[in-house]
């Protein structure tokens, strides 16, 4: 699986390419990275041709960042386990929640 992170100048909005096993290649949107079990995942919206998500479909996979190279490409692997990506589901769950709490509090104090 090939992976490209870039970045957007036009809305600021950090995306990712990836190529599926089918040879397919899919824009997806940055949402976050998260850290569970000291393991860095991140959470891509996949976009169609339009840069559009109509189903709100999320996809998670492992993330890595070389430390001796801040240039290299980070590494975006595959979850195969499903103990493991329900942990990552889970943590994404809580982050939403803390987004949204953050909103509303912003919100009350507009």
């Amino acid at each position: 699986m090939a992976d490209h992170m870039t970045n957007d100048h036009d809305d600021e909005e950090m995306t990712v390419e990836l190529e599926l096993d089918d040879g397919q290649i899919v824009q997806c949107a940055v949402i976050t990275i998260l850290t569970v079990d000291k393991q860095d995942y991140i959470a891509l919206l996949p976009l169609d041709e339009n840069g559009q998500n109509e189903d709100g479909e999320v996809w998670f996979y492992r993330y890595a960042e070389d430390a001796s190279d801040p240039n290299a490409e980070p590494e975006i692997t595959y979850i195969d386990n499903d103990d493991e990506y329900e942990n990552v589901a889970d943590a994404f769950d809580e982050y939403l929640d803390s987004v949204e709490f953050d909103e509303i509090v912003e919100a009350d104090n507009e």
